[in-house]
């Protein structure tokens, strides 16, 4: 029996993270794929929990070893996702989550094709600004260019399978979960899972 894996990506500020913590707390069967990037940590930010923090040497090293299912860069920053950590989660049956840019959802789409890719969209360009500046994390240079890249992260939107508005926390909460759901109950993870039970039902009296 494999899990899922489910790719979520987002513009900047849309309320990804949010969003995905928030599947976590209501889905104890879900495991998140936690990222290495060279970027400094922000405040709050622990390593091994929110990513593993390295240096771009170490980085760049890793990614000449074949170690990251897939790496981009972001705004100068290089992020990547551990080949085996993945492969291992999904064969022992679980569901991973990975949330990556769009550009790492094409990667995975390539080497995982049964993968359920998520587009996050905010509910207007204002929230979206709202939402960056009320962070508190960027100056107003890496904010404005945030809003300038959420044009070529929308283009990509139709290559996912599902969208989400996040207008409301809540709704689109149960939105995801309402996917992550669905996927569990396909009819092949479903014979795969309960094999025994199908097998009883068949039997003649």
């Amino acid at each position: 029996m494999s899990g899922n894996l489910f790719i979520i990506s987002a513009p900047s500020g849309a309320g990804k993270t949010s969003l995905v913590h928030a599947l976590l707390n209501i889905n104890p069967h879900i495991d998140l794929s936690v990222s290495y990037t060279t970027r400094d940590p922000r405040p709050g930010d622990h390593d091994g929990k929110d990513y593993h923090f390295v240096s771009r040497e170490t980085f760049i090293a890793m990614a000449k070893r074949g170690e990251f299912l897939e790496s981009a860069e972001v705004y100068g920053n290089l992020y990547g996702t551990s080949q085996t950590w993945i492969s291992q989660g999904i064969t022992k049956g679980r569901d991973i989550l990975m949330e990556i840019d769009w550009q790492g959802a094409a990667q995975i789409r390539r080497l995982f094709p049964e993968s359920i890719s998520i587009f996050i969209l905010p509910p207007s360009m204002e929230a979206l600004g709202q939402r960056l500046k009320g962070r508190g994390k960027d100056n107003d240079e890496v904010i404005a260019k945030r809003m300038a890249a959420v044009r070529e992260d929308v283009a990509h939107v139709a290559e996912f399978n599902y969208v989400i508005i996040n207008d409301n926390l809540n709704v689109a909460l149960r939105e995801l979960n309402a996917v992550v759901l669905s996927a569990g109950l396909r009819c092949a993870k479903q014979l795969s899972r309960h094999q025994a039970l199908i097998n009883q039902l068949q039997k003649p009296e």
